[in-house]
């Protein structure tokens, strides 16, 4: 099982849930109002008066057989509006209960 943390602007949250339902993931926690900025160029995401925006976050516990088509997912995502922005992050699950 592979653990998949995704951060994205607030504008794509209906995306994203849309996307976990057409792969068939079930389970996920939501993060809203995540601080931060990109390291490729991102501009701050800060809910303030000069950085108005904010960024949310999602993390999934997913089979391995999903990860590809969910990562190719996040990748059509960015590529449709990338100043937008949205990364995903993978690593291994050990062990749950």
């Amino acid at each position: 099982m592979k653990s998949v943390f995704i951060v994205f602007n607030q504008a794509n949250t209906e995306r994203v849930e849309y996307m976990f339902d057409v792969l068939g993931i079930h389970g996920f926690t939501f993060f809203e109002q995540v601080q931060g900025r990109g390291t490729n160029g991102g501009e701050p995401r800060r809910g303030t008066h000069t950085w108005p925006e904010m960024n949310s976050a999602v993390i999934t516990i997913v089979d391995d057989d999903k990860v590809q088509a969910l990562l190719e997912s996040v990748r059509k995502l960015d590529m449709r509006n990338p100043e937008v922005g949205v990364r995903a992050f993978v690593w291994n699950i050990e062990q749950t209960v």
